[in-house]
């Protein structure tokens, strides 16, 4: 392990989806709120569609001109916020799968994984499977998908079995 302390610490997540509404909705069944009613850094509200700054563009790789709405959520008030951005004009690609290079999935910690599965799965959630365990049963997990599509993972570890699976020889 190195000896260097990071400089870096959590900021944010960043979702680009293609209905703020609804993903905001979707969000918030996950227990998020909203913390500011736009992306202040990027111009951009979550009522009306602006352009961003060409510095902004510039900084996201962006053209110049790009508009799009946003808002921050955060889930309790720690690190990191969840931001969510809806670009206009951009051509979008499809979200990443679980096979697949680079961020693919937002994992969320569960209390009561069981619970959680039932309540979203009521509420029109679709999961790609029931909530499965591993073999050594640290953790159950369970995958479900935003409104775009991108792979949302709770799992509920079970933190008190991490210890003896690491220490057997």
């Amino acid at each position: 392990m190195s000896q260097r302390s990071s400089t870096l610490s959590w900021g944010h997540i960043n979702v680009n989806v293609s209905d703020l509404e609804a993903s905001v909705a979707f969000y918030e069944m996950l227990g998020f709120e909203r913390l500011l009613p736009g992306i202040p850094y990027l111009g951009l509200a979550d009522e009306a569609a602006a352009a961003m700054p060409d510095a902004g563009c510039e900084a996201l790789g962006l053209p110049s001109g790009t508009r799009g709405r946003g808002c921050i959520l955060q889930l309790g008030t720690g690190f990191p916020k969840l931001d969510l951005t809806e670009f206009h004009g951009t051509a979008p690609r499809a979200p990443l799968e679980n096979g697949d290079r680079g961020l693919v999935r937002l994992c969320l910690a569960a209390r009561d994984l069981a619970a959680d599965y039932q309540r979203l799965t009521e509420a029109g959630v679709t999961f790609l499977s029931p909530p499965r365990a591993d073999p050594g049963r640290l953790a159950d997990v369970a995958v479900c998908a935003d409104p775009d599509g991108t792979l949302i993972e709770l799992i509920q570890i079970y933190p008190e079995r991490w210890a003896r699976s690491v220490n057997r020889p």
